[in-house]
């Protein structure tokens, strides 16, 4: 039996306030990930090896990634290590990710909802294109082990100003694994292999 239209928007509404994801649903934002930033980064190479695990499933998983540079003329382009190739890369001056280009890119696909973010600062471009999205409507998920800070202490605290916003601050595996939803999933190999070592260690336990 089909359900009734009041039923549906309910559901669709619960499942947003959930932070239920799918992979038909949402964009990965890669947040400049630039060459320059690489000697004053907390972490820096641990995040770039998340970040591109972060890509390589979005190919797999068909999910569409746009990345952002900032002021690429004076900061470089996206590090090496990352494969944007098949991404939608933007240059920017502004803070946020939320420029005309990338609202063109969202508006070409209004079912997807929900955004998941990583990169740096995420005292600054993560956190105001999180406030950005969250303005417009957007669910927005964080990844707490793909994004970081010069100082650990602007990290942890941006994370928690971003929760207090609404967003939903996860991690990598998990958001992977909530994808995939299933062991029968068709790329469920091709994703297991990304997986199958842990995402490296950056900090954050250091809150504990």
């Amino acid at each position: 039996l089909g359900l009734e239209p009041r039923t549906q928007v309910t559901m669709a509404v619960a499942a947003r306030s959930l932070g239920r994801i799918a992979s038909n649903t949402c964009y990965f934002f890669l947040c400049d990930m630039q060459e320059k930033f690489r000697p004053s980064i907390c972490y820096f190479p641990e995040i770039i090896t998340v970040a591109q695990r972060m890509v390589s499933a979005a190919n797999i998983l068909d999910i569409p990634v746009v990345a952002t540079e900032q002021y690429p003329k004076g900061l470089g382009n996206t590090v090496s290590e990352i494969d944007v190739s098949k991404a939608s890369v933007f240059p920017k001056t502004v803070f946020s990710m939320v420029i005309p280009e990338v609202e063109t890119v969202l508006s070409q696909q209004a079912d997807r909802k929900s955004i998941v973010l990583f990169g740096i600062e995420t005292q600054v471009c993560v956190q105001q294109t999180v406030l950005d999205l969250l303005g417009k409507g957007y669910d927005v998920h964080v990844l707490a082990d793909a994004v970081s800070s010069r100082s650990q202490v602007d990290r942890i605290f941006a994370l928690e100003r971003m929760r207090q916003s609404g967003a939903f601050i996860t991690t990598s595996e998990s958001l992977l694994f909530e994808l995939m939803g299933d062991s029968k999933h068709p790329k469920f190999k091709e994703l297991q292999a990304l997986i199958k070592t842990s995402a490296p260690d950056s900090g954050l336990l250091t809150k504990l």
